[in-house]
């Protein structure tokens, strides 16, 4: 008597708006804790100096690097594991996880050696004030040193929903926001028995929460690992499927990183500027995000089962319930610029740069949808080269050439660049994924 799994249940019978209402909602609240986090963090770093705020802007391009590895190696760990599911191949879905756990553990000691190394030089290439590239190193020192939590988690948790087990991600994730948020201003300014640490408190917040995420999401995603034969090629099928998430938000960090270097040379506040739309930008994209993160292992599902009417299905209805809660995004950027700013600075250079700044990003929202959720939607059936290039036009093709030439005009129009690029990677995406809908309409020819 054949029984489905729970993962047919889900990924394979149940309809899709049901699903992704299902599945989405606990992604969405952990990213929302996450996002508040980010902002609260900002708050008070804000409220201890105007210089530490800036260096939070200049080290988020870094901790973006470790998110690309991180998050990306999960991502390839989730797209293998629910294509094994559908095969009904779970011993080997599990030597994926345990390659994974290594990868995350070699990753991280690769990376927090290289930051050591790299990270003042890079600092100063940011910012000019001497208190900024202090604090900027001192940060950054800690939150890439002490990174390991963030990498073990991104995979465990990537572990748990390859099956369908949003939740348990969910609370580990708010539990280490939670405990983050705590922690940041009794190790800032020093309340009670805490030592005053300044912005190096903010760090150690950030490491203590990731390291709880990690321990509570390892409890039941931790595998052991394969043999060394085996781990080889297992990893090998990982980054094959995780590298253009890991080229995506790569290529984030490089855009950041040059967008930075092009601002620096206006004012500091400038930087701060960029610094803060990225962490509201974290806060308005959830439901995009939540629902890239959802439909990844529900399309690898169905597209091993050659269900190709059910991956259309699941991308349309992602592209409009992203599209829908958007408009929160647009509505308070157009809207609401100078309070959202003042959340964090009641520096007046940085008001008269940011309010007109946010005023035209809020315009690439919109687009923007399609410009991310269609190299998802190839990463997901493993067609990576269409998702490489989406990632490629939308960050460096348009986004990095655009901001420079209007830079030449002046400070006021480099923000332009951000809708332009959503709009022309946001086209060729829909162009792209319409050809691949239709090559799967197109009649299988008899042998």
């Amino acid at each position: 008597m054949n029984q489905t799994t729970p993962q047919e249940r889900l990924f394979a019978s149940e309809s899709i708006w049901k699903l992704l209402i299902r599945i989405a909602p606990p992604v969405m609240l952990a990213q929302l804790i996450q996002a508040l986090y980010n902002i609260i963090d900002s708050y008070f770093v804000g409220q201890f100096s105007g210089d530490g705020l800036t260096a939070l802007s200049v080290i988020f391009p870094i901790q973006l690097v470790i998110t690309a590895f991180s998050v990306g190696t999960g991502v390839g760990v989730n797209i293998l594991m629910a294509r094994l599911f559908a095969q009904n191949r779970y011993e080997e879905s599990d030597g994926i996880a345990g390659a994974g756990g290594m990868l995350a553990l070699i990753t991280w000691a690769v990376f927090s050696a290289l930051s050591v190394v790299l990270l003042p030089a890079y600092v100063r290439t940011s910012v000019t004030s001497p208190a900024a590239i202090e604090h900027a190193v001192t940060y950054g020192n800690i939150v890439c040193i002490g990174s390991l939590g963030i990498f073990l988690e991104s995979v465990w948790t990537k572990v748990h929903q390859a099956g369908g087990n949003m939740r348990l991600p969910m609370f580990a994730q708010i539990v280490g926001a939670l405990l983050n948020i705590v922690l940041d201003p009794l190790l800032i300014f020093g309340w009670g028995p805490f030592p005053a640490l300044g912005i190096a408190g903010a760090g150690i917040a950030t490491v203590i929460g990731q390291f709880a995420a990690a321990v509570l999401v390892g409890l039941h995603g931790m595998r052991r690992p394969p043999k060394p034969a085996a781990f080889v090629r297992f990893a090998a099928q990982i980054y094959q499927m995780g590298y253009a998430y890991i080229l995506m938000q790569a290529l984030c960090t490089v855009y950041i990183i040059v967008l930075n270097v092009i601002l620096a040379g206006f004012s500091d506040g400038a930087v701060t500027v960029l610094g803060l739309y990225y962490k509201f930008q974290s806060f308005f994209f959830i439901p995009l995000l939540g629902l890239e993160t959802c439909i990844v292992p529900v399309l690898s599902y169905n597209y091993a089962r050659r269900d190709f009417a059910r991956c259309k299905k699941i991308l349309t209805s992602s592209i409009l319930i992203a599209l829908v809660f958007m408009l929160a995004g647009v509505l308070c950027f157009e809207f609401l610029p100078a309070q959202l700013i003042s959340l964090f600075s009641g520096d007046s250079t940085v008001l008269e740069i940011g309010i007109p700044a946010f005023r035209i990003i809020g315009a690439s929202f919109f687009p923007a949808v399609f410009s991310l959720m269609t190299p998802v939607f190839f990463q997901a059936i493993g067609a990576t080269l269409p998702s490489v290039l989406l990632s490629l036009t939308r960050q460096i093709f348009c986004l990095i050439p655009i901001f420079w030439l209007l830079s030449l005009i002046g400070l006021p129009f480099t923000w332009i660049a951000f809708p332009a690029s959503e709009c022309i990677a946001g086209g060729l995406g829909i162009v792209l994924c319409v050809r691949q809908i239709r090559r799967w309409e197109q009649p299988v020819p008899a042998e």
